[in-house]
């Protein structure tokens, strides 16, 4: 290194001018002293380095924490290194500490799938359940003309003086549920003081309601034929009942 520098300095000051004095101050810049520092910051960043790997100091440090945690993580073994607090595995333990448990989905991911999941875990969780009338299928079935109904069926609403008409119609397995849902459905308006009645259709059926106390012109207007059709708490009871076996639409 010193016969570089030397070498160096030799071509420098054949310069002339500023230039040959710019040269001689750099030649007495305290090179020894700059690689001294050098050596010394190097030596304090292996120490500190030696004290977050694996092992280092008493604990074995941060680092060796971290890293036992990543090695777990990469492995795919999960967990936390010993002594550490919590109950996240893999990289949630790394950056999910402050949830204190891991967080799991609510939603099954189809209502459907979802309804028959519910009322399968009432009736397991039911020690009077008499598993020789359960029925899932028919409420599977059930399920399914409520999809139809509330997706597939067209609705024709006509407002009256007094009311709204709505011819309810469809076509095959859409056909076949609203002729079962809609006229089943009347009979729970009644229940909520409502007027309505139906009529058959070859395609579907014609849903009449007349506005009374109950129910007001303008509401009828806006509510239509599906916020007709989800009036009142009865699906849910019914669903159960259906599973049970007790009821069929």
């Amino acid at each position: 290194m010193i016969s570089i520098i030397g070498d160096w300095r030799a071509k420098r000051y054949q310069g002339n001018g500023a230039e040959t004095e710019r040269t001689i101050a750099m030649s007495k810049f305290p090179w020894k002293t700059l690689t001294a520092g050098a050596v010394l910051l190097a030596g304090t960043a292996l120490a500190f380095a030696a004290q977050l790997a694996p092992g280092g100091g008493p604990m074995g440090g941060p680092g060796a924490m971290h890293q036992q945690m990543h090695e777990q993580m990469m492995r795919g073994q999960g967990g936390l290194p010993q002594g550490m607090p919590g109950g996240l595995n893999g990289h949630g333990a790394m950056h999910g500490q402050n949830f204190g448990a891991a967080t799991l989905p609510t939603s099954p991911g189809q209502d459907a799938f979802g309804a028959i999941q519910e009322i399968v875990q009432i009736l397991q969780a039911d020690p009077t359940t008499d598993w020789t009338k359960v029925n899932i299928a028919a409420l599977r079935e059930h399920l399914i003309d409520m999809n139809e109904v509330t997706l597939h069926a067209k609705a024709d609403a006509q407002m009256t003086d007094n009311g709204i008409v709505i011819a309810v119609t469809g076509d095959g397995r859409t056909r076949d549920a609203i002729k079962r849902m809609v006229p089943a459905h009347v009979h729970e308006l009644a229940g909520l003081g409502w007027h309505a009645n139906t009529a058959e259709l070859p395609d579907g059926v014609k849903l009449t309601v007349t506005a009374n106390q109950a129910v007001s012109l303008a509401k009828l207007k806006a509510l239509g034929f599906i916020g007709i059709m989800v009036q009142g708490g009865h699906h849910q009871p019914h669903h159960l009942m259906m599973a049970k076996g007790a009821f069929v639409h």
